[in-house]
Order: structure tokens, then C-alpha cells, then sequence
């Protein structure tokens, strides 16, 4: 496979990987098998072909921008959440100006009973995929039935001729409480560290990066259990403060989009990638401009009030160095 980023594109062999909630991504149709309604057209939010026209030109210019200011080019990699099936992912990677880059994706259905799931986009022009999956989180409610909830998609590639193992998630959700639910997004890292173990059965230092809404911050107890296996640097526990997150609530600030690297990304060995920063994309544009929301990402839907926004979460993303 002939990668052709560096030589015609970038002139500091810098590359952006990201990840995205998307703010529920559905198309305008009913899908008989999922709990769509609200999002059609005569539906509790009114979701009009023309509306998901317009979110996915937004999403796909925001997508284009993060990280372009130090690489010239849009993301090499996004992890997304929230996408209704794989029609929608096909439609945001063929707008306008994705359309202008060689995009695939990876998609599979979940067993989220809203119908929603987490997605990979990749440039085919740095990415191979040699296989993936979708790993089942299994978890049961007090009754003893399963909590059905997104999969962990996974995905092995070769990145600019470097292999490396990708985790899109997107943890349940505190919408019952947070130290309700603090079980089952631990369940969601123990999931995910047991995968590696496995991995690690038949390669050595295998390269990570494992991104996601992880519905909690970096201090939580479910990121803490992720991070035991001294595998994983987390960069974005410095970008956690008072004042600044990926999503906000009740007035607060969380950061519970993160990315997370394994410690072989700071080899400098000819290449390989080598982590250079991390960042919240929280440009002005997708802020809310004025009102008791100023600052806070600004989202299509405020309860069943349309807003027309981008997404309730900003984007995350980490640099890397392609080291010649």
C-alpha cells in the first residue's frame, strides 16, 4: 500500500487523529427496528430531510478543520458516536468538503436500543484496515436483563506502514446518576483491558490508541481502572479544568471525550508515530454566541427546541509526528 500523505500534503509530517459525538446523527427516516421516531418528520423533534442536510454539512466542515491549523490537511482518523447506521456515515464522508479526501469507515450495528453507534472514518490514503469487530459490552440490569448498549468497535490497521489497535467507545450514559451507573462504565474498562490481554497473547508492545465518550473524566474511577494496566498515557488529564471541557452541564465543564495513547508512541525510531499534543477543538463557531448557554457547544436540539447547531460535545483530538 503506496501512502501518499507526507510527500504531497503535509511539509512537518504531522497527522491528526480525533474523535467525535456527533449529537444523534439519524437520517429523517423511520426505521421499524430502533427507536427512531423522534427523529422523522413528524416526530417529537420535527427532523426534516432539510435539517439533516444542514447537520451534515456542518459536521463534515468541522471535521475538515480539526488540527488543519498545524497539518494542513483534515484528520487521518475520527472515531464518531452517536451515528444512526452505516447510510449516515456513507453521507457524511461524501459532503462537502470531506468528499474532497479518500474517506472509508468501519461501522457496525449495536444492540443500543435508540439504534445509536460508534463509527471509525479513515483516509485510505495513511490507513489499511486488516481486521475488526465489534465488542459486545455485557452488562445486566438489577432484574438480571442485559443492558443493552453500544459496542466497542475495534480496529486493527496499519497507519503510514506502523500497525496499531483502535477502541471507539461510547460508555454509558449517568443519565440515572452518576455513582448508579459508575458500574457498568467500569465493566465497559475492564472489557477493554481484557481485550488486551488477549492482543498481548500473540504480539509484543502492541501499539494503542483508545478514544471515545467515555461519559466520565479522566480522574473517574472507570478511566482509572482503564489506565491500572500502565499501557495507556492519557493526555487529556491536563486539559481538564474549571473552565474549559468537551461538553457542559448544569454549568459545569466535563471532559468525558478523551483519547488515550499507548507509552511506544514516544519512540522517535525511524517510521514510527511519535505523540505530539492533545487538544479540546472548541473553535468560537461551535460555541453558543450569546444567552445563559454562551460558550457551551452549540447543539441541534435543546430538548425538542431546534437550535440548529453542530453537536452538544466538541470534537478531541491528538497530533502525532511521522518520524522520517
Amino acid at each position: 500500500m503506496k501512502f501518499s500523505f507526507f510527500k504531497k500534503k503535509s511539509s512537518n509530517f504531522l497527522l491528526t487523529v480525533a474523535f467525535y459525538n456527533l449529537e444523534n446523527l439519524f437520517d429523517s427516516k423511520d426505521d421499524l427496528n430502533t427507536l427512531d421516531d423522534d427523529f422523522t418528520p413528524n416526530g417529537f423533534r420535527k427532523w426534516t430531510p432539510k435539517r439533516y442536510q444542514k447537520k451534515l454539512s456542518r459536521l463534515a466542515k468541522t471535521i475538515s478543520e480539526i488540527g488543519r491549523e498545524s497539518t494542513g490537511v483534515p484528520p487521518v482518523l475520527v472515531g464518531v458516536a452517536e451515528v444512526e447506521n452505516g447510510k449516515v456515515v456513507q453521507d457524511l464522508i461524501t459532503t462537502d468538503p470531506l468528499n474532497g479526501y479518500n474517506y472509508d469507515y468501519v461501522h457496525y450495528n449495536s444492540p443500543d436500543e435508540r439504534g445509536i453507534d460508534n463509527a471509525l472514518l479513515y483516509n485510505t490514503d495513511n490507513f489499511e484496515v486488516i481486521r475488526s469487530e465489534a465488542i459486545p459490552l455485557i452488562i445486566h440490569q438489577i432484574n438480571g436483563q442485559r443492558d443493552t448498549t453500544r459496542d466497542i468497535l475495534y480496529v486493527h490497521g496499519v497507519l503510514n506502514g506502523e500497525e496499531v489497535h483502535i477502541f471507539v467507545n461510547h460508555w454509558p450514559s449517568r443519565r440515572t446518576g452518576e455513582v448508579e451507573t459508575n458500574n457498568k462504565r467500569i465493566a465497559a474498562a475492564e472489557t477493554i483491558n481484557e481485550y488486551m490481554v488477549k492482543l498481548e497473547q500473540n504480539m509484543k508492545s502492541p501499539n494503542y490508541i483508545v478514544m471515545g465518550d467515555f461519559n466520565d473524566d479522566p480522574s473517574s474511577a472507570s478511566i482509572q481502572t482503564l489506565m491500572s494496566r500502565n499501557s495507556l498515557y492519557n493526555p487529556m488529564e491536563k486539559l481538564k479544568s474549571p473552565h474549559r471541557g468537551s461538553t457542559n452541564y448544569k454549568k459545569s465543564w466535563n471532559l468525558f471525550d478523551q483519547i488515550m495513547v499507548s507509552h511506544n508512541f514516544f519512540n522517535y525510531e525511524k517510521g514510527t508515530h511519535s505523540f505530539a499534543e492533545a487538544n479540546i477543538f472548541d473553535e468560537d463557531y461551535l460555541t453558543e454566541f450569546k444567552g445563559k448557554y454562551k460558550g457551551n457547544p452549540h447543539r441541534t436540539y435543546v430538548g425538542r427546541r431546534y437550535m440548529g447547531g453542530y453537536s452538544d460535545h466538541f470534537p478531541v483530538y491528538v497530533q502525532f509526528k511521522y518520524n522520517i
